[in-house]
């Protein structure tokens, strides 16, 4: 088989914090992301979440604008994210007891 496989590990991750989080935003994703599993980069977050909405396992819930100072301007384009039919979450303990957390911090 040539090319990268579907399956990835860090698009399960994902899709286990979309499991308990039921709909997030690329940027919140990716701090969760963080704090619980191995570091990665946003871009490589990004690239699994668009990969997942190609796959199915991922849903575009909504894209809606937020006004706010911001330091490339005054208006942020936040797309926000679900699981899709195709998803398959495990339910990971580690991701639930962190959100269980800290969850109210992570939804301002």
């Amino acid at each position: 088989m040539r090319g990268r496989p579907t399956k990835s590990i860090i698009r399960q991750n994902i899709l286990e914090i979309l499991f308990y989080l039921k709909k997030g935003y690329g940027y919140q994703i990716a701090r969760i992301y963080n704090e619980v599993f191995p570091q990665v980069t946003q871009r490589s977050i990004y690239y699994h979440l668009r990969k997942g909405v190609l796959t199915q396992e991922i849903t575009v819930q909504a894209i809606e604008q937020e006004q706010g100072e911001f330091s490339w301007g005054k208006m942020v384009e936040k797309t926000y994210y679900s699981l899709g039919e195709k998803a398959n979450p495990e339910r990971n303990e580690r991701v639930e007891k962190y959100l269980q957390t800290f969850k109210p911090a992570l939804l301002k």
